[in-house]
């Protein structure tokens, strides 16, 4: 969990530490500027952080409906190939130009490569599209929230007004004689009450039925959080933080116990872990394990930049420090899939199904249909429904008013002149923003409101994301060049990057992704929702929401070299040059504790 940040200027990340940091020595900018920039009071602090901002609701949610989504197992393969890749390598290049430049990334992107500027501008745009949405989430977890304060949990059985001929629960399979076997096409009582209850889901986005006024005032109570948040800052102990970043695991782990005792579980865990080779040849599949690394990770969205920003400038651990949020970030990932797919084994022995992968409907409500399963087989059920939708409110309002402090800060750096609208206070500029994120996440709480927010998470956390970090690694392997970065990485910490890093931003990465964008394109399949597939004019939107992020790297392109100097020749040569003097910024911190460093390219 991400905690203890507040914004300031040129970055659309959290900008100030308000109880872990200290202000940092005053130096020169190369504009000049008197550079007052915050510092981690500890080192520890950035860590968890990052390893917060990482283990998230991508964890938990996010990450088990891609691998059930993509077959179980033949997900993993890939995954952690695009971990090695572009994952690990992607973030320590994002640590090293946030803790080198001193920049977030619209600043840094602009001075390490002017034509690229565009890249930032994206990281923000997208990040506008998530805050439209992503509260929904954490509406629905308010909602099961509420439902847990019963004598009986709701999805525990299959005895209620919005339950079909077709569920079977719990208690339905304690019921059964020895020997009998459970009917066949059956559904969960979990699967129903998302369904059903929670969501009231019609038949397709055609129809999208009437509002859901109890999900309306779960969003209403998940903004009103998200402001206040941002309203009173975001301020908290180191003590509070270690109890934060460790309750996930209690709980999880606990589950896993859980799970692994129930019948089924055995068959779940091998759906897990056994590949379907035959999905590795699915575009598709390697597309979903690139956009879950760049998501969990924070990769492509310009918070690690600015996250490492506030590092000293000769913090020695970067390489460090990534491979521990990487690896941290990829086990929570498998504990929290563990946890799904043992459940899913119970509930495929339950309903006597022919494959786990028919068990329920794959899609970004997995998380709600499968984890509370497990809840009525534990002692005091509603304690632990209790503890774990408080967990997933924590994580995700996290998040989200982060990502709401992205808009605010970006809106207050760009556009100074519009203060007059909200008289130069930020209180009230987050009241509009949060107003209107909150107007616009309204379709995906009517009940043909999950097709909405399908579509517009898939198209933006899937689609975008992927055509961001691609130029991202160009702009940074190629154009500033990645030996040049290994040796900024050597003047913060006296040793340049791993060969294997330099080539994987220069070769590796951008052939991977390239890859997998035009194989995406050529394999391309529309989005789908538990066997529903979207109306030609629903994907047409879905790509337009797509389209306006990644359109900002062209924009930002054309831009640089408008505003650049001298005749149409120059002015690309000039977009195409850092403006950032490394020798001369770097020899500004020496008496810091830096690390002088030649440049020498017979050593690439």
């Amino acid at each position: 969990m991400v905690t203890g940040f507040s914004f300031g200027r040129n970055t659309h990340s959290r900008r100030t530490v308000s109880t872990r940091a200290r202000s940092m020595n005053q130096l020169s900018t190369d504009d000049g500027v008197v550079d007052n920039r915050q510092r981690w009071d500890k080192k520890s602090h950035f860590i968890l952080v990052c390893v917060g901002y990482a283990v998230g609701l991508g964890n938990v949610w996010r990450f088990p409906y891609l691998c059930y989504l993509s077959g179980g197992g033949a997900f993993l393969i890939p995954y952690f190939l695009m971990l090695v890749v572009c994952g690990i390598p992607m973030l320590l290049l994002e640590f090293a130009i946030g803790q080198f430049v001193r920049y977030g990334p619209v600043g840094a992107f602009a001075r390490i490569c002017p034509i690229f500027k565009g890249v930032g501008v994206a990281t923000v745009t997208m990040t506008f599209f998530l805050t439209t949405y992503y509260n929904v989430i954490i509406a629905w977890a308010i909602f099961y929230l509420f439902s847990s304060f019963q004598s009986e949990l709701p999805w525990a059985s299959c005895n209620h007004t919005w339950n079909t001929e077709d569920c079977f629960s719990h208690e339905d399979y304690d019921e059964l004689e020895e020997g009998e076997l459970p009917p066949n096409s059956t559904v969960s009582a979990s699967e129903e009450f998302f369904h059903h209850r929670v969501l009231g889901k019609t038949e397709g986005i055609e129809d999208m039925g009437g509002m859901r006024w109890e999900l309306l005032g779960c969003l209403a109570l998940a903004y009103i959080a998200v402001y206040f948040c941002i309203f009173k800052g975001v301020k908290s102990s180191g003590r509070v933080v270690y109890v934060t970043a460790l309750f996930p695991y209690f709980l999880l782990v606990t589950l896993m116990v859980t799970g692994f005792t129930l019948p089924g579980a055995f068959e779940g865990i091998k759906f897990f872990f056994l590949p379907k080779w035959e999905l590795l040849l699915d575009a598709q599949v390697w597309k979903a394990a690139a956009a879950q690394n760049f998501n969990s990770i924070g990769i492509a969205f310009g918070s690690m930049i600015a996250f490492a920003s506030f590092n000293d400038f000769h913090n020695k651990s970067i390489v460090r420090d990534t491979l521990t949020i990487c690896f941290t970030n990829s086990l929570t990932s498998i504990l929290a899939c563990s946890v799904i797919f043992s459940v899913l084994g119970y509930i495929a022995e339950i309903q006597n199904a022919p494959s786990i992968g028919e068990v329920v409907a794959s899609g970004p409500g997995l998380v709600f249909m499968v984890y509370p399963a497990a809840f009525p087989t534990m002692v005091v059920p509603q304690l632990w429904a209790v503890l774990f939708f408080i967990m997933l409110i924590c994580l995700g309002l996290d998040s989200q008013f982060a990502m709401v402090e992205v808009v605010i800060t970006t809106i207050t750096d760009t556009f100074p002149h519009w203060k007059y609208l909200y008289w130069d206070r930020k209180e009230i500029l987050a009241a509009y923003v949060c107003i209107f994120t909150f107007l616009c996440g309204i379709p995906c709480v009517m009940e043909g409101g999950i097709y909405f927010f399908q579509l517009m998470d898939w198209y933006t956390c899937i689609v975008s994301v992927g055509f961001i970090a691609f130029f991202e690694v160009i702009a940074v392997g190629w154009f500033y060049d990645a030996r040049r970065l290994s040796r900024n990485i050597q003047q913060m910490t006296g040793v340049r990057a791993n060969y294997y890093f330099v080539v994987c931003w220069m070769v590796l990465a951008p052939l991977l992704l390239l890859a997998i964008l035009i194989f995406s394109i050529v394999d391309y399949e529309v989005v789908e929702y538990g066997g529903y597939s979207y109306p030609a004019w629903a994907e047409c939107f879905g790509w337009l929401i797509a389209l306006v992020s990644i359109a900002c790297i062209p924009v930002g392109a054309i831009h640089a070299v408008m505003t650049a100097k001298g005749s149409l020749r120059e002015r690309l040569i000039s977009s195409l040059k850092t403006t950032l003097d490394d020798e001369r910024h770097a020899a500004k911190f020496m008496a810091d504790g830096g690390y002088s460093a030649v440049y020498d390219q017979s050593k690439f």
